[in-house]
């Protein structure tokens, strides 16, 4: 992971929240899905200014995530609700020159120790500069 930084910034609270989703293609791989989803997600607000952008990866789909707030209230998409607990931290810096980090990331995530397997790893982008890799952990 030369050429970027990730680091481990402990544990949080994090979720609780709702989000309206797109759904990838069961079909396709992960890293094909996620862009063809955000895409698709991206397309439907009224603007990507001030939103709180998320993923995770449910049943073999990835879910492209967008926080409901006034904007878009009234999108007529799938809602959830991002599962409320405990998440370990890793951030990427600069993650769309570093794609390819995600995936080792994640998988070391999941072998933690504490992971919680019921409930998924969210991706949060705090905009092109930073992903927040969070890894539920009991």
């Amino acid at each position: 992971m030369a050429g970027h930084s990730l680091s481990n910034d402990g544990i949080i609270e994090f979720g609780g929240f709702e989000v309206f989703y797109v759904s990838g293609e069961r079909c396709q791989p992960i890293p094909e899905q996620a862009p063809a989803a955000f895409d698709a997600l991206e397309a439907r607000l009224p603007t990507l200014k001030k939103k709180r952008f998320y993923g995770a990866v449910i049943d073999g789909a990835y879910r492209a995530c967008v926080a409901v707030d006034d904007d878009t209230r009234t999108l007529d998409l799938p809602r959830w609700i991002i599962p409320s607990g405990l998440y370990a931290v890793g951030k990427i810096a600069d993650w769309e020159r570093h794609r390819d980090a995600i995936g080792p990331t994640v998988a070391a995530l999941r072998k933690r120790s504490d992971f919680d397997a019921t409930r998924p790893l969210i991706e949060f982008y705090r905009g092109q500069s930073e992903l927040r890799l969070l890894a539920p952990v009991v």
